[in-house]
């Protein structure tokens, strides 16, 4: 009988009936993966949602102003429907002196072909 007494005793200490009442399951509140906002102040709510968006395109630049200058010749050849040299036998409407051509000679003005205009 002893035996009996001692694995009833046995059996009830491993399944928890101590005299320590069992600890009732916690109610916690379900979790979210959502950030929140924190703050100190009561008057906030601190439930609100972070707002985690971020821009995913680089801000867009400034159009660059368009140069007056013809991209042909390095100094400035101004844009226009006809350039001639300055104190040549042109017409105009437009006028410069001397420069490099780096481009296609658009308005002539390297007669000899030697890559310097209005020499």
């Amino acid at each position: 009988m002893k035996n009996v007494v001692l694995a009833i005793v046995a059996l009830g200490l491993m399944a928890g009936s101590c005299d320590t009442p069992p600890t009732p399951p916690v109610n916690n509140p379900p979790v979210s993966n959502t950030p929140v906002a924190n703050s100190n102040n009561s008057n906030i709510n601190t439930n609100a949602p972070l707002n985690t968006n971020t821009p995913t395109t680089p801000p867009k630049e400034k159009p660059k102003a368009q140069s007056s200058c013809d991209p042909n010749y390095s100094g400035c050849v101004p844009i226009a429907s006809d350039v001639d040299c300055a104190g040549g036998s042109g017409n105009g409407p437009a006028y410069t002196g001397r420069v490099n051509v780096i481009g296609s000679d658009i308005y002539d003005l390297d007669r000899d072909g030697d890559g310097v205009a209005c020499e």
